[in-house]
């Protein structure tokens, strides 16, 4: 493959990587911050006020950062990735501009009211604008999962001849499309459970260190409230997301679950070593070492515990009892879509309507398998095996991981005084950086799983890039290298010196009024600190 195309999508993937660890975080927090200051209004606490503009605090951070790497992905789409929107801006480019004037615009109107109008606006009026924020951001993420979601099922369009175009057909074909709408719910899941993490991590660090413990108590428990609620959710957005994979992206379902020979009643790996040596067609074991869980995969793919699962053999070499094409038949399809286009455009020339009729025809009857006719081999179509399997099953026992990490701690903020725990709270704050690297394994999961489709079935990677310099892309690569790293270093320098400087001195005294203890608490594995 050229090397302007890898490097583009070493880009690309580089800029997406470093954008997702600020989106988590937005999406999240934003609900929990409406959700103290909506306790703030009911009660009229004002330490509850003080705990909705610490966290609101550390949400306006992470947003303001977070925007400048979502604005340069979307600019890579024209420069590196011209072919592909040449070919289907049309629908590609509808949802992100609705995000654009919509949801984002939105979320800015009363992102400054949410910061700046505490003694402006009544207080009911403020907190309006907070849940604005939240279903703002929120909204921006559903319009941009969208049109992901379209990239990895397209559905809703019909391709223009006359154009060599992809035009929407189906507006609320797009948005609703099954894929789009569980990716959305899922994804948006796996913020509100990063955040969550976050909130704890933080609290836990208040209550080691001595320091506002009563604010880090309460925060600590809304944000384990907030993450086990959130955990089921996720759990049952992931179960939809796997089921619709398993339907429309049956490749990429193998690739996640290493299977190679498709099986009624199939076993999910919930533990395994791939054999690095296993090749598609060979007769090695797949695994070294695995752990199953008898008819769960037939279960979660089917819906059935006696479904059958299709393999990555039978997905290449075809599988005639259950009506799967070889690859081979579905690139010789392609082959005569891409020929019958281009004979199209000749008659065309000549004016032979005849033939363009003909040719139209021909094109319309193999369009399925338009994308198929770009590659050489059915090899070219599996994804990498390893990085998918190890990426799916990291991500889903660090969920459950945290599940259960939200249980404990719920039940002992409830239960026992939780300050006693030291290593469950050691826990919350390690468990921080698992959050994000689980969100990341996923989005691997998503986008080296389809590989090699920029647009399943419809285009290749390859296809979709723009003809540059391999040279002018790895100077960019480099460029945006070392200016992602900056705005992440950026970010965490200015979260932990605005964490050192704690909840505030109004803070200190209201909490210390009502639960009649001294500011100056004794920290619980070091030496007693002064409160500031």
């Amino acid at each position: 493959m050229d090397l302007s195309v890898d490097w583009s999508r070493a880009q690309f993937g580089l800029t997406a990587i470093y954008h997702f660890l600020f989106v988590p975080l937005t999406l999240g927090l934003s609900f929990i911050v409406a959700i103290m200051e909506s306790i703030y209004v009911r009660t009229g606490r004002e330490e509850w006020r003080t705990i909705t503009k610490f966290w609101l605090t550390l949400f306006g951070i992470n947003f303001a950062i977070g925007v400048a790497t979502g604005i340069i992905m979307e600019f890579e789409f024209g420069t590196n990735w011209a072919n592909y929107s040449w070919f289907v801006g049309d629908i590609f480019g509808a949802p992100l501009a609705i995000e654009g004037i919509v949801a984002f615009f939105l979320e800015a109107t009363f992102f400054a009211v949410m910061f700046f109008g505490w003694d402006r606006v009544s207080k009911r009026f403020h907190l309006i604008s907070t849940w604005l924020v939240a279903i703002g951001s929120n909204l921006s993420a559903f319009w941009i999962l969208v049109a992901n979601g379209w990239m990895q099922y397209p559905v809703g369009t019909i391709f223009n001849p006359d154009t060599a175009r992809n035009e929407m057909a189906s507006f609320l074909e797009v948005v609703l499309s099954p894929v789009a709408v569980s990716k959305f719910l899922h994804t948006v899941a796996s913020g509100y459970v990063i955040s969550a993490l976050f909130v704890m991590g933080v609290s836990a660090w208040y209550l080691l260190r001595g320091r506002h413990t009563l604010a880090a108590k309460k925060s600590l428990i809304i944000g384990a409230s907030f993450g086990f609620v959130t955990s089921i959710f996720l759990f049952f957005s992931g179960d939809e997301s796997a089921y619709q994979v398993a339907q429309k992206q049956p490749m990429k379902l193998a690739a996640m679950e290493g299977i190679y020979e498709g099986e009624h009643r199939a076993s999910l790996v919930a533990f395994g070593i791939l054999n690095p040596d296993k090749k598609p067609g060979d007769a090695q074991p797949t695994f070294l070492f695995d752990i199953s869980i008898p008819y769960a995969l037939s279960i979660l793919g089917k819906r059935d515990s006696q479904g059958f699962v299709a393999g990555i053999n039978d997905l290449l070499y075809g599988n005639e009892e259950h009506g799967i094409v070889p690859l081979d038949t579905r690139i010789a399809n392609g082959k005569r879509a891409l020929e019958a286009l281009k004979s199209y455009k000749l008659a065309k020339e000549q004016g032979d309507t005849l033939a363009m009729s003909e040719h139209r025809s021909i094109l319309q009857s193999h369009m399925k398998d338009f994308g198929y006719g770009y590659l050489e081999s059915s090899e070219q179509a599996v994804p990498p095996i390893a990085i998918t399997f190890y990426s799916f099953h990291l991500m889903v026992a660090l969920g459950s991981l945290f599940f259960v990490l939200f249980i404990v701690v719920l039940y002992l903020s409830m239960a026992n005084d939780i300050t006693r725990f030291k290593k469950i709270l050691w826990l919350c704050i390690i468990a921080v950086p698992f959050g994000y690297i689980a969100a990341e394994a996923g989005w691997i999961v998503a986008e080296v799983g389809r590989q090699p489709w920029a647009i399943q079935d419809l285009m290749p990677v390859h296809i979709a890039a723009t003809n540059l310099s391999h040279t002018n892309v790895q100077v960019s690569f480099f460029i945006f290298l070392a200016l992602f790293s900056t705005l992440l270093i950026a970010e965490l320098g200015i979260m932990t010196r605005q964490i050192k400087k704690g909840f505030g001195t109004e803070s200190s005294a209201n909490f210390g009024a009502e639960s009649g203890v001294r500011s100056n608490t004794k920290p619980i594995s070091a030496k007693p600190t002064k409160e500031r």
